[in-house]
């Protein structure tokens, strides 16, 4: 749609600004978002547009975001729908505040944020660009530090002229059964066996309250679900927290010992608002083992626990549990009967109840398995990135990082190798340990399933996690957040544009194999898996690249 002046002659555009819930993530936010908005009104002043908040500051809120869906229906009201209207953010934020008055919208639609890892912005968008092609609403979508990079002033241009931008999508192809060749007859084969066998004997997801922080994009309608041979078991989370009364101290310590002799260290203090202390960390274990007993009582094949409303002002952060459920190590938990539940294997879990991610662990829990490597897999936020020249990187590199429910055996030294640390006050008021590490130097296969048209896609391609420098390391973790864990990820033949313009989902599904071969056997059997079970499956990037091209081994730091 061309973009055209107001009715007076004035060549005006509407800005909305979607927040967080929480009111204390959206006062000490509220300045980035601030200098957001305010290099958005210069650059395009430049061009001779204003821009003009939709809505105000609010005084005794002491911040400028809208704060909840009502709030955002009532902004909605006062603006045209015909309006050429963006959606600036520089924070993390709840699609579901601005999502009824975007469906409604029949002007261009621009969402944008600043390039930086700081609160984040980033993670905002990708979820709010998702949520808007799952509604199916037309958008265009930017990025930039300050908007005055070529793409940047090349977007705009573009965007002003004609109401949309266009971006290179042509890491992404769709995949048929020709092609990976003949090489890989087998892997496909034995990949749609898996699919044709999940669809014929089912499987559940548990899934802990629906609809975790405004991400529509992470709720799977059911029939598109079933089609697969998936099925929802609906689960409360004040459940799973009386579940936790009943796991007594003893079998909270039991794991706390466990881990320990494994050599993983908490930082405690004595301060409970701000600290992490014992009793914090107690009760994430209580909720591990009552989550275990919980997904086994109710024949759960993965489960993923929402959290951060609800059970954030109960009880200390599932992150903890979250890492250890991903992790076939990790500390046992007994029937009645004395028997282990789940021996030697994960209870995949997807973080902040993200179906999609759900469905697309228990893809690659099956497929690895069933070639007998780890299968450890957790989603990450794409959280930033930047191009690093050291230790023999010379290229962009993106942190993944998120909230704590990475498994150690993703992390250098594992559990040695593994820190737990107070969540931040600001979005978890009752605190709780991450289990926070720096992910070791591998290859990768990286995924994610979202929902287009009526229908479940998945984009999937290969990557290297490389190994940096710790002050290059600790400037990635002060840049972003220094309590999560970390990964240091090359995707091959995926340029950071294309990964941003392309990608459905502030989350991103990565999984470690031992070597570049397998992880192409791995990709091949995924993908297939997928296809199999009526996924419309596109290969994202250079499916023979290996890590040694972006990291010889011998340039990398010593651990």
């Amino acid at each position: 749609m061309p973009m055209t002046h107001t009715g007076d002659g004035k060549a005006e555009i509407i800005l909305v600004a979607s927040g967080d819930s929480r009111l204390s993530a959206n006062r000490v936010c509220w300045e980035a978002q601030a200098e957001l908005e305010a290099t958005v009104v210069q650059r395009f002043a430049e061009r001779g547009w204003s821009v003009r908040r939709g809505h105000e500051f609010d005084r005794r809120k002491g911040h400028g975001f809208i704060d909840g869906q009502a709030r955002g229906i009532e902004v909605f009201r006062s603006i045209s729908p015909e309006s050429p209207l963006i959606v600036a953010e520089a924070v993390w934020q709840y699609t579901s505040h601005v999502l009824p008055g975007l469906t409604r919208h029949r002007g261009p639609i621009l969402t944008l944020a600043n390039w930086s890892g700081q609160w984040p912005g980033l993670v905002g968008l990708l979820n709010l660009n998702g949520s808007l092609t799952k509604a199916g609403v037309s958008y265009s979508t930017i990025w930039s530090e300050d908007f005055t990079d070529a793409f940047a002033r090349r977007a705009l241009e573009e965007w002003l002229a004609g109401g949309t931008v266009s971006h290179d999508l042509s890491h992404a192809r769709p995949v048929d059964p020709s092609s990976f060749g003949s090489a890989y007859d087998v892997d496909r084969a034995r990949g749609e066996a898996l699919g044709e066998a999940l669809r014929h004997d089912q499987a559940i997801i548990g899934v802990f309250d629906e609809g975790c922080m405004g991400m529509y994009n992470a709720i799977v309608p059911d029939h598109l679900l079933h089609a697969t041979g998936v099925f929802k078991e609906r689960l409360s989370q004040s459940a799973l927290y009386a579940a936790m009364q009943r796991v007594s101290d003893d079998v909270a310590r039991r794991h706390l010992t466990w881990l320990t002799s494994r050599g993983m260290r908490f930082v405690l203090g004595a301060e409970d608002a701000t600290e992490l202390t014992e009793a914090q960390v107690l009760e994430g274990l209580r909720m591990y083992e009552a989550a275990v007993r919980m997904a086994h009582d109710f024949g759960c094949d993965a489960i993923g626990i929402q959290y951060q409303q609800g059970l954030k002002d109960t009880c200390v952060a599932s992150d903890l549990a979250e890492g250890l459920l991903n992790n076939p190590d990790r500390p046992p938990v007994f029937a009645d009967d004395g028997s282990v539940l789940y021996v030697r294997r994960a209870v995949p879990h997807f973080n902040e109840v993200d179906e999609c991610a759900g469905l697309d662990a228990l893809m690659t829990d099956r497929v690895w398995r069933d070639m007998a490597i780890d299968p450890s897999n957790t989603l990450h936020d794409v959280r930033w990135g930047a191009h690093v020249h050291e230790v023999g990187v010379d290229e962009f590199v993106w942190v993944f990082e998120i909230s704590g429910g990475a498994p150690a055996s993703h992390f250098i030294g594992g559990y040695a190798g593994a820190v737990g640390e107070r969540q931040p006050p600001m979005y978890f008021p009752r605190g709780g340990s991450t289990l926070k590490g720096v992910s070791r130097p591998g290859e990768i296969v990286w995924s994610r399933v979202y929902v287009s048209g009526d229908a479940l896609h998945m984009d999937i391609g290969r990557g290297g996690v490389v190994q940096l420098s710790d002050a290059e390391t600790a400037r990635r973790w002060a840049a972003t957040t220094p309590q999560w864990p970390i990964m240091h990820a090359v995707l091959y033949g995926v340029s950071r544009d294309q990964l941003m313009a392309k990608h459905q989902s502030n989350h991103i599904q990565v999984a470690y194999a031992p070597t570049a071969a397998q992880a192409r056997q791995a990709l091949v059997r995924k993908a297939s898996m997928a296809a199999a079970m009526g996924l419309r499956v596109n290969l994202c990037g250079d499916f023979d690249d290996v890590l040694e091209r972006h990291q010889p081994a011998g340039d990398r730091p010593a651990t």
